[in-house]
């Protein structure tokens, strides 16, 4: 039986992408249709953004993120990064690969790739252009969709389905009523999935 889990990311949360491939994996293995929503920490509901951390906290996140990154078999660049412009315009383009019936998983994972392991400046639309064409997607299809009202629409309804379904963090997976914030969290969903429901 086919089972909905609705998943709350952002592009521009590392978290994100050391959890991408596999959820995405999780999701096939276990015959789940993944409803992406796409936004930025909920502030609303407690998110924290990391520069807004003690530098004690945020030297600790550096560090679990390695682990992670390691343990996922990814490729973090944290250090000497360039200054970068806001990630948070390529949601858009995968908001409108998703409502076209795309590839959106392929989208964010080429998108999610180059900006934390390559540190490239995805928040200029020529960047994201290339860097989604090079991977087989129609990319200037994509940039000219992402100005288009049902894209922008739904932008901003996926924050307020974040805000008001409990969200604060990224990724976050809700199932079955079932909140779960984290990446690390994945172990508790498959649970779910198969019945052990907290």
């Amino acid at each position: 039986m086919t089972k909905s889990v609705e998943y709350f990311f952002s592009i521009g949360s590392p978290w994100s992408f050391i959890g991408f491939d596999a959820f995405a994996e999780l999701a096939a293995k276990n015959d789940v249709v993944i409803t992406p929503y796409l936004t930025t920490v909920v502030e609303e509901n407690g998110g924290i953004f990391s520069r807004n951390r003690p530098e004690i906290r945020r030297a600790y996140w550096t560090r679990d993120l390695k682990r992670w990154a390691r343990v996922r078999g990814k490729e973090l660049r944290l250090e000497h990064r360039p200054d970068l412009s806001d990630p948070t315009p390529a949601s858009l383009f995968v908001i409108a690969a998703y409502l076209d019936g795309q590839d959106w998983i392929g989208v964010a994972r080429a998108l999610q790739h180059a900006f934390w392991s390559e540190a490239r400046d995805i928040g200029k639309p020529d960047v994201r252009e290339a860097i989604v064409t090079s991977v087989g997607f129609d990319g200037a299809a994509l940039l000219k969709r992402q100005a288009d009202d049902d894209v922008q629409n739904k932008w901003s309804a996926d924050r307020v389905h974040a805000r008001d379904s409990g969200v604060f963090g990224f990724p976050t997976y809700v199932y079955d009523g079932e909140i779960y914030w984290g990446q690390d969290n994945l172990p508790f969903l498959e649970r779910h999935l198969h019945g052990d429901k907290p």
